[in-house]
């Protein structure tokens, strides 16, 4: 937390990943991510759900005791409701944070949970878990009424407590004057570079999905992970099938005169 807070005060930009499991949550670690974020986007890009709102808290449990086993230096954060389960996810899944979507409405509940000693991340602007009443998954703030509800979001959640909010799928301009409005970081996503830091999901940003999948507009693919593994387990199935794999160094050896011995005993079964 004091380091995020250095980092606001600086200027400089926090750099936020999503991980669903040990390797996920490794890799960003060693990467040098400054948070990480167990997001609900694992229903869908780790457990092959319709939408965010699928996942269950225990599911969520699961995922981030995978996710906090891994990570060494960056600070672990959980998206959930409610303070006993916010005490579950810190207990349980070992997390140093949670994450809630929602503005006004949500910030008694931030307020609760922060009284209670635990650390609060805020998510305003687009909440897929109320995209639904949100009309789907739409930009939020594009005119001067819609951007004043998502500043008045903003200012609930920060004065409910928060040490920080994501604010998604938003104009740029309007978040980054939100942004010099507030004393707490924002971390965007499809929410322009005026933000204090960044998360996109990581999943997207390295390309491990087939072929022909839709991803938002925001994202920027940095790597094709689908492509190498494919190419990798491809190959890997055609040496096996032609008796390449495993190779001579691939195995353990065995003295000949044992070998001999051993096929002269099994003569005798």
């Amino acid at each position: 937390m004091g380091v995020l807070r250095s980092m606001y005060k600086k200027n400089d930009p926090i750099a936020m990943m999503t991980a669903h499991d040990f390797p996920s949550a490794h890799v960003a670690d060693a990467a040098g991510m400054d948070m990480i974020l167990v997001g609900d986007s694992l229903a869908m890009v780790a457990l092959g759900m319709q939408d965010t709102n699928e996942v269950t808290v225990d599911d969520m449990l699961l995922h981030c005791k995978s996710v906090a086993r891994a990570t060494k230096a960056a600070f672990t954060i959980s998206p959930e409701q409610a303070l006993a389960t916010a005490i579950r996810f810190v207990k349980e899944g070992r997390v140093q944070g949670i994450k809630l979507e929602g503005g006004k409405e949500m910030a008694p509940t931030i307020k609760k949970i922060v009284e209670a000693g635990i650390p609060v991340l805020a998510h305003v602007g687009l909440t897929p878990q109320r995209q639904n009443a949100l009309g789907g998954f739409r930009v939020q703030g594009k005119t001067s009424k819609g951007a004043m509800r998502v500043l008045e979001d903003a200012l609930a959640v920060q004065e409910a407590g928060c040490f920080a909010m994501v604010i998604e799928a938003v104009p740029a301009e309007i978040a980054s004057v939100i942004t010099q409005r507030l004393s707490v970081p924002t971390i965007g996503i499809g929410a322009g570079n005026g933000c204090s830091g960044q998360v996109l999901v990581q999943v997207d940003m390295s390309g491990y999905f087939p072929p022909g999948r839709t991803i938002p507009k925001f994202v920027k693919q940095y790597g094709n992970v689908w492509r190498e593994s494919l190419q990798a387990i491809e190959s890997y199935r055609e040496e096996v099938k032609s008796r390449q794999y495993p190779a001579p160094e691939h195995t353990y050896p065995i003295a000949q005169e044992e070998l001999d011995a051993f096929i002269r005993e099994t003569e005798k079964v």
